[in-house]
């Protein structure tokens, strides 16, 4: 089998995964208490995360926030 085949759920199709990983991103986000960007930002000042780290993922959730129907 060709592995990036595989990489995007064998067959599965791009937007059966693509809602997939939204299902899972809102159940991860419900367990969450708090501020996500508060949070983040305490993962920062503490060291837990690095700055590079800090700005990929603000990056990411700024990328994604549309399809979730978060406003900035």
């Amino acid at each position: 089998m060709n592995p990036l085949f595989n990489a995007f759920g064998g067959g599965q199709g791009l937007p059966s995964q693509a809602q997939n990983f939204v299902k899972q991103f809102r159940q991860f986000a419900q367990g969450m208490n708090g501020d996500p960007r508060q949070q983040v930002q305490q993962m920062l000042n503490s060291g837990k995360v690095s700055q590079a780290q800090y700005n990929q993922a603000v990056s990411l959730a700024n990328q994604i926030a549309p399809m979730m129907g978060i406003k900035k």
